[in-house]
This record gives C-alpha cells, structure tokens and sequence, in this order.
C-alpha cells in the first residue's frame, strides 16, 4: 500500500502570454475530497475538449521525479511543492514503470482504475518557462497517468493507494510510453495496444490508426500549441 502524499485541485486561470485558460496550477486540498465519475469536485479543467472527463478523471504524478527533474533543467519556484505538473495525487513510491494499464485501487472510500498515461501538451512550457518543457516531459518518459473512477467517494492526504486487482500486468505505463513515443510502428505490439481493454479509446485508437495507415501521427501541435 502507498500513502497519498497530497490531494491537489485547482480553477482555471490565465496562463502565459496568450492568457491560455487553464486549471494547471493545482495546490494541496485539505480535508475530505469528494471523488466523481469526472474527477475531485474542487477541480477544475481550462480546456475541457482535451482535459478531465471519465477517462481522465485524476491524474497521479510520482514525487521522486522532481529531484530528477531539478537536476535536469535547474530549481524552479513550481519544483518546490507538488502540483507542478498539474497532479490531483502525488506519491513517493509509484511511478510509470510499476503502473500498469487497468490497474484498480481503493484509494480512500474510492475505487479508481488507470485509464492511460499523459500526453505532455504546451501548457507545460509556460508553466515551467521552458520552451520545450513538454517536449522534455514526453521523451523522458515521466509523464504520470490518469485514472478513471469505479466508485465515488471521498478521498484525502494520509489515504492509501490500495492495489485491488491487477488485470494486464506487463502493460506498464512505461511500457505504452514505449510503444507510442519511442518504437512508434512496432505492429506487433500496436496490434495488442488496440485490443487492450482497459486502455481509454483515445490510446487504443491512435494504435487502430498507425497500424492502417503505417505513420505517426504529428505531434507538433500539442506540444509546441
């Protein structure tokens, strides 16, 4: 069992010059915090087409990758405390290596599922002031995962992550990371992505889409805005 270090929510503000609307600044919520089927009442999403929804109603980012990441692009004043990469749970103890795709939790009086990991977009850069941070985040492979909720209830810091049931253990986070940023037309293994089942549609369609059309898609998009 891993204890939930801090519950984190956040409103949506401007970010950058563009004053991009948007709920990344997320800080410690104390108390009891109510889970639904779309995430922590107390939180809120800028851009509701691309963040939050069933499939990504929690995003987790495991704390030991800001030590890694203060060595690679220096202190910064969001490193300081979690919420820096817009995380609603922060840990110590589990990270995309050990995470696997469909993986159940008691997480306080909730049940929550990993749905799929995180797709970096360009709001990072503004967040870090670093003009690829998020390309950064993309090719280092920590990018934290989203669970989908099973069962509402409250949640808390101090609550324990609780794994109930651990249906496709060799589908680590790390693993559809692998497959979708690094070895990107590896058929093989994009033939089972597509019939994972417990992987968000969202994933297992990019897989349906290479496998037709044998390219990656561009990524340039979401990651430079």
């Amino acid at each position: 069992m891993i204890s939930i270090n801090t519950v984190l929510t956040g409103s949506v503000a401007p970010l950058g010059p563009r004053e991009a609307p948007s709920a990344i600044a997320k800080t410690p919520s104390q108390g009891k915090n109510w889970l639904g089927i779309e995430g922590f009442t107390k939180d809120a999403q800028g851009d509701r087409k691309h963040h939050g929804g069933p499939e990504k109603a929690v995003h987790h980012y495991a704390y030991e990758h800001y030590a890694v990441w203060k060595q690679e692009i220096g202190e910064r004043d969001v490193l300081q405390q979690a919420g820096a990469f817009g995380e609603n749970i922060s840990t110590t103890g589990l990270t995309e290596e050990t995470i696997a795709i469909g993986d159940i939790f008691q997480a306080g009086d909730a049940v929550i599922q990993v749905s799929q990991g995180r797709q970096p977009c360009w709001k990072l850069n503004f967040r870090f002031d670093t003009g690829d941070m998020s390309l950064r985040v993309q090719r280092s492979g920590r990018t934290g995962w989203y669970y989908r909720v099973l069962q509402e209830g409250f949640v808390e810091a101090g609550d324990t992550l609780r794994l109930i049931e651990r249906p496709s253990p060799d589908w680590t986070i790390r693993k559809a990371w692998h497959i979708l940023y690094v070895d990107t037309l590896n058929f093989a293994e994009l033939a089972v992505m597509a019939d994972l089942e417990h992987l968000a549609q969202s994933w297992r369609d990019y897989a349906v889409k290479r496998l037709a059309t044998r390219k990656t898609e561009d990524w340039s998009r979401r990651l430079q805005g």
